[in-house]
């Protein structure tokens, strides 16, 4: 049985400030229109895809920035891409801040905020939710910064670990395993591992990165970026077997620049298709799942080939510690 899915890599240009969400609503609606009339069967949006990329600006009171984040989905305003998803039959990814009220670890019922992506299906339903887990930058005003990172002060630490859901989408009607990072996770590879032992198959995720390291003390050069990025894909795509769409906003955003370079990576961790521009762009590529076989089954497989006992400084230790001298 053929499994092939004709995804679309959406990249969108810069939302400012004074965009609404109306208007990066109709931006995403003509990405998937396009998309329809290319075939495209599963389209991926960026990382906080309806704002602009709030936290590089500072409030004093969290509650200051509320208006940045969604309370239910969809909303009036993103009702229209749901409607979009169900014409066109066209699943669809989406990033965005989400305030909820629910219970904490300790069983608190309180506000909570989160850098949130969801999965929906063909038939405008939500099938799967990620929520950020690793979450880079600061959680206080840093007056040596030009622009702000402050996820680390508007959001908590995602809450809902790294599912895999497994669902008809596209052509595939037995089912695609999919499952969803946002951004920063892409760096760290436990995250790309969970979903592999999980046999994810596709790997959804958006992102907002600045093209300079305010915080690279010299160690990360300006040209490196995309290096970076892109290496991080790959290396996950590659090391669990399965293909990866990586969805940026791109261009100056707020007088920030974002580098885009949007991409889809196939399990052998090769570039497959990528944007080559700063503006709203779609890139599309059909995706063969058959091609994820290969890895699982050989070097990768890994009920014949890891060691789980020795790795128990990965889940029992957070940061690194010195040997001791001999």
């Amino acid at each position: 049985m053929t499994r092939r899915i004709t995804v679309g890599a959406a990249q969108l240009g810069a939302i400012q400030k004074s965009d609404s969400r109306k208007v990066a609503v109709e931006r995403m609606l003509a990405l998937m229109a396009e998309g329809h009339r290319r075939g495209v069967e599963l389209i991926v949006f960026p990382e906080l895809a309806l704002t602009t990329f709030f936290p590089r600006h500072y409030a004093e009171r969290i509650e200051e920035m509320d208006h940045w984040f969604e309370t239910a989905m969809p909303s009036n305003e993103t009702a229209p891409l749901f409607e979009a998803a169900r014409r066109y039959r066209m699943g669809f990814h989406l990033g965005y801040a989400e305030l909820t009220t629910e219970a904490d670890e300790t069983g608190t019922v309180r506000p909570r905020r989160f850098n949130t992506a969801i999965l929906v299906n063909p038939d405008g339903r939500i099938i799967l939710k990620y929520r950020k887990v690793h979450l880079p930058g600061h959680a206080e005003f840093d007056p040596n910064r030009r622009v702000q990172h402050l996820e680390k002060r508007y959001f908590e630490v995602g809450n809902l670990g790294f599912p895999v859901v497994r669902s008809p989408m596209g052509r595939v009607e037995g089912g695609i395993n999919m499952g969803l990072l946002i951004c920063n996770d892409r760096r760290w590879p436990e995250a790309w591992r969970v979903l592999g032992l999980q046999s994810v198959e596709l790997v959804m995720l958006g992102y907002n990165t600045p093209s300079i390291n305010q915080d690279a003390k010299g160690w990360e050069a300006h040209h490196l970026r995309v290096f970076h990025s892109h290496l991080s894909v790959q290396a996950g795509c590659y090391q669990n077997a399965t293909w990866g769409v990586a969805v940026a906003k791109a261009g100056v955003e707020d007088g920030a620049e974002l580098f885009g370079h949007s991409i889809i990576v196939n399990p052998q961790g090769e570039i497959v298709a990528m944007a080559d521009s700063w503006e709203d762009q779609l890139v599309t590529y059909d995706c063969d799942l058959e091609m994820c076989r290969l890895g699982r089954t050989t070097i990768f497989n890994f009920a014949a080939h890891r060691r789980p006992e020795h790795y128990q400084r990965i889940v029992s230790q957070v940061g690194a510690v010195e040997p001791p001298m001999v």
